[in-house]
């Protein structure tokens, strides 16, 4: 698939935890930075969690300690573990993938999104 598509997201209790999983297709001859975005009603899209096709990770500050972006074995697959979860978690969160082929071709795709909902 073309299109990320995240899946894992649901309702949990506040203090709970989440792992959401973001599959897309991959080209071996390309690289791949993948991003976790979230977007609540009456708040900015948010980058939570990057991580570039280097290994090098970015956590923003609201999540740093509480989230953990990786990379599954089978290379299509990216997690987001989401922990000691809060209500202001509470949105929903997209995979971003951006294919970086050859010198300068780049190629951005997101998923549709799934609903995370921490209540309290």
């Amino acid at each position: 698939q073309v299109r990320p598509e995240e899946s894992g997201g649901g309702l949990v209790q506040v203090g709970g935890s989440l792992r959401l999983s973001c599959t897309a297709s991959r080209n071996r001859k390309c690289n791949y930075d993948m991003s976790w975005y979230r977007h609540a009603p009456g708040k900015e899209r948010e980058c939570v969690l990057e991580l570039w096709s280097d290994g090098t990770t970015k956590y923003a500050d609201s999540v740093k300690g509480r989230f953990t972006i990786s990379q599954g074995s089978a290379e299509n697959t990216v997690y987001l573990q989401m922990n000691s979860l809060k209500p202001e978690d509470t949105a929903m969160y997209f995979c971003k993938k951006v294919e970086l082929c050859g010198h300068s071709d780049i190629a951005t795709s997101w998923g549709r999104g799934t609903q995370v909902t921490v209540s309290s």
